[in-house]
């Protein structure tokens, strides 16, 4: 599945909004509508949440939404991402939390959704800690409710915790939260039943961990009312809002809840004044930009649009005949052997070609990473782990400094995976320089050519308009059609206000990078003769590298 332009998708999902919105104000959303507000928050995510990391945000929601869609993502995002759950379960000597618990069971979530075995994380087996039962639901009615969640994701074994005071059973969990069922059918985060207000998000997640043990009368009886009480709860907009606050949130946990349990989104149960549960969930929607948290609630909220997002998937694979969100037996399969990736190239690839194996999983720099997290850092972990691109000293990376000649004939071909040969073919690239072998390996292959009078000029920033000429070609090695033709070029480039500007030498490279979502389409200018930024061209050969299979 080829990833759209970000700019031909926003434009897409704005125009079936509208569409939809125009041929009535109450319909429920078209099948079309929803795959286009999915892959829209699917591209959002992935080039927002570069490099997930161990966290509530930012981390396993988006692996397990994105892993859940079907959406393409290069093999490598999850095994980078599988990589710093490893360094990170490493760090803690397999202690994720000493009291919240719910740290294990999301992560556990998120292994699942990618094919991963959580009882062997770095020698760890992650399960474990959810066998003790007294310490799983010290922090109130989470811990239960994700314990069975996450336990259930993969049909895991009960663990035994030879720690525990208490060893746990499903039974005990199940039970657990029967217990704190309050008297009007719902949950909330602290009672434990008599009266209270049910919170729509808590009573939405009591019955997801709930929806695999409705063969037993207790659970079935405490699942319609709960219903109830949710039906009773929804507003008029076909919404939730809890502490008296709208938002999207609240929403999509009861959406989730409805498709483990197998009710329809149309249940008239849950119908407002012709208005659904995804309806609501669609006007949070900010096409590009991924979901607020209110209404009033300003610009996109990454925790909103996580949950939007799997919310909607959930929606899909419902419509689609597949297993729910988490009923994982069908999850992915990410593979990974002796540090080298599964993916082995295109068939038409250069016998020369090879994928580059994973040899510091995890590694990072301070400049791109934590407080200063990058847009592009996924795409500069993932090279640099693979040594195909270093750092600047000091554990730098200098993300925004231009990039020599030199330099960038040494990354594209590592990135290939071609042995560095010398050739003398340049008068300015001595023998001894440290760049010379890249720089006749990339002439050798007919990568890159002299700048006129037999020289390189090694020393010169690379411009946009020459790295894109230059990925072009290393695209045609990877065995990628990089043919086009004058009309083709045309269409791309039009959308550009400087695109008569850029020399015609360039143009079919340029517009083949854009047409294949090696460079960003959502900017106004090319801006071709501008040095690009090493942060742009390791994005670049990063979606070069995914669209090969060379990841």
């Amino acid at each position: 599945m080829k990833q759209m332009g970000k700019r031909t998708l926003c434009l897409l999902l704005m125009l079936v909004l509208t569409i939809s919105t125009a041929v009535s104000a109450s319909a429920a959303v078209s099948d079309d509508t929803l795959a286009a507000a999915v892959a829209d928050t699917a591209q959002y995510l992935y080039e927002t949440v570069t490099s997930p990391q161990v966290g509530s945000i930012g981390g396993e929601w988006t692996v397990l939404g994105l892993a859940r869609s079907g959406y393409a993502v290069p093999a490598a995002y999850y095994q980078d991402y599988y990589a710093a759950v490893e360094a990170y379960v490493k760090s803690c000597d397999g202690n994720l939390h000493d009291k919240k618990y719910t740290e294990y069971s999301r992560v556990i979530v998120a292994l699942s959704a990618i094919g991963k075995d959580a009882r062997d994380v770095a020698g760890y087996d992650l399960t474990v800690a959810l066998g003790d039962y007294d310490k799983t639901i010290w922090q109130g009615i989470n811990g239960p409710i994700w314990a069975l969640i996450a336990l259930d994701s993969r049909n895991y074994p009960m663990p035994e915790n030879p720690e525990a005071e208490t060893q746990a059973t499903r039974q005990m969990y199940v039970d657990e939260i029967l217990s704190r069922q309050l008297a009007g059918g719902g949950w909330n985060l602290t009672a434990k039943g008599g009266s209270g207000s049910a919170d729509p998000d808590i009573t939405g997640m009591a019955l997801q961990a709930l929806a695999k043990y409705q063969d037993q009368a207790e659970v079935r009886a405490a699942t319609e009312d709960a219903l109830s009480c949710l039906s009773a709860m929804q507003d008029s907009g076909g919404g939730f809002a809890s502490w008296d606050t709208a938002n999207s949130e609240s929403v999509v946990q009861v959406i989730v809840a409805l498709c483990e349990l197998g009710v329809s989104l149309d249940d008239p149960r849950f119908v407002k004044n012709g208005n659904t549960l995804l309806d609501n969930l669609m006007t949070y929607c900010l096409p590009g930009s991924g979901f607020r948290h209110t209404q009033s609630g300003g610009g996109s909220n990454l925790m909103a649009t996580e949950q939007a997002f799997y919310g909607m998937v959930a929606v899909q694979r419902a419509r689609q005949g597949q297993n729910s969100l988490y009923r994982m037996s069908d999850a992915i399969a990410v593979g990974e052997e002796n540090g080298r990736p599964s993916s082995s190239g295109l068939p038409g690839k250069h016998a020369d070609v090879t994928a580059r194996p994973i040899t510091a999983p995890g590694k990072t720099f301070d400049d791109i990473s934590g407080a200063n997290a990058h847009e592009n850092q996924l795409a500069i972990e993932a090279l640099a782990a693979r040594g195909i691109i270093d750092g600047r000293g000091g554990s730098r990376f200098d993300p925004d400094a231009p990039m020599t000649r030199a330099e960038f004939s040494a990354i594209v071909v590592r990135a290939l995976g071609l042995k560095p040969a010398a050739n003398d073919a340049f008068t300015d690239v001595p023998s001894a320089a440290w760049y010379a072998p890249y720089v006749g390996t990339a002439n050798t292959y007919g990568l890159i050519n002299g700048v006129g009078g037999g020289r390189f000029n090694p020393e010169g920033n690379i411009t946009r308009q020459e790295a894109a000429v230059l990925v072009s070609r290393a695209a045609d090695l990877c065995g990628m059609d990089t043919d086009l033709n004058d009309g083709a070029v045309r269409d791309v480039l039009a959308q550009f206000t400087d695109y008569v500007a850029t020399p015609e030498w360039a143009r079919e490279g340029l517009a083949f990078c854009y047409q294949e979502g090696i460079l960003d389409d959502s900017a106004l200018n090319i801006q071709g003769s501008a040095a690009i930024l090493r942060c742009e061209i390791a994005q670049m050969l990063y979606n070069l590298l995914g669209s090969a299979n060379l990841l």
